[in-house]
């Protein structure tokens, strides 16, 4: 049996008339599936602790992929979301759920996901900037290194009004070209900091994890941004 270890619930399912099937992401375990028995009882103890953006501690047992569930115990109420914060939980949940590989050590980032929650809860600004910081350390703990503030062809600093063409594998290179890949040395040097002083920096950062994770999301649309368009 594991150890107690923090947690969040990324997803959960139906598993025969009385038991959940629970994604669950871990501190130091990545993404855990977990089979909760009876966890769909009216009287079961797990029911109302197996929610998102609830802060757990769990225990599980089991060799293979799927795990058995065996403590559960919330260790604070679940983090006061509503509205595009809430919208924007679940687009968290989502990416994790889908980038996140299994059985893997995910320490540092799972502090990150954390701070994101809180951010979205607290709603003292846009939402964007929690997510792009977010998905920024998401790239940073899946080995996507880039170099945003040298010019990958000539080793030299980024000009805050030069323009850059990124490109997969090689970085940044200035050029005359102005296309959906092209990015100011300006924007460059806000997504090195993960800070975005201005509109202008804060869409250029989500123009940039969107090309950057997409070899990760895969082509399938995210359900939870259709709740952005509703």
């Amino acid at each position: 049996m594991s150890n107690w270890q923090r947690a969040f619930v990324l997803h959960s399912r139906p598993y025969s008339e009385t038991s959940l099937l629970v994604d669950l992401f871990v501190e130091q375990a990545g993404r855990v599936t977990v089979l909760a028995k009876g966890a769909r009882r009216k009287r079961s103890a797990q029911k109302g602790s197996l929610q998102p953006f609830t802060p757990l501690i769990v225990q599980y047992s089991g060799s293979g992929s799927l795990k058995t569930l065996r403590q559960v115990e919330a260790i604070s109420l679940a983090l006061p979301l509503s509205g595009t914060s809430l919208y924007s939980a679940f687009y968290l949940n989502e990416l994790v759920h889908r980038v996140i590989v299994a059985e893997s050590d995910t320490t540092s980032l799972f502090l990150e996901y954390l701070n994101c929650l809180q951010s979205l809860a607290l709603q003292q600004r846009s939402p964007e900037h929690a997510l792009r910081r977010f998905e920024l350390a998401l790239l940073d703990n899946l080995g996507y290194t880039v170099d945003f503030i040298h010019c990958s062809a000539t080793g030299d600093d980024v000009a805050d009004e030069m323009t850059y063409q990124y490109r997969a594998e090689k970085g940044f290179i200035g050029s005359l070209i102005t296309d959906n890949y092209s990015f100011t040395g300006r924007q460059l040097k806000s997504l090195a900091a993960k800070e975005f002083p201005d509109g202008e920096c804060l869409k250029a950062a989500k123009r940039f994890t969107r090309i950057a994770l997409k070899p990760y999301t895969g082509s399938q649309p995210f359900k939870s941004r259709e709740l952005f368009r509703k």
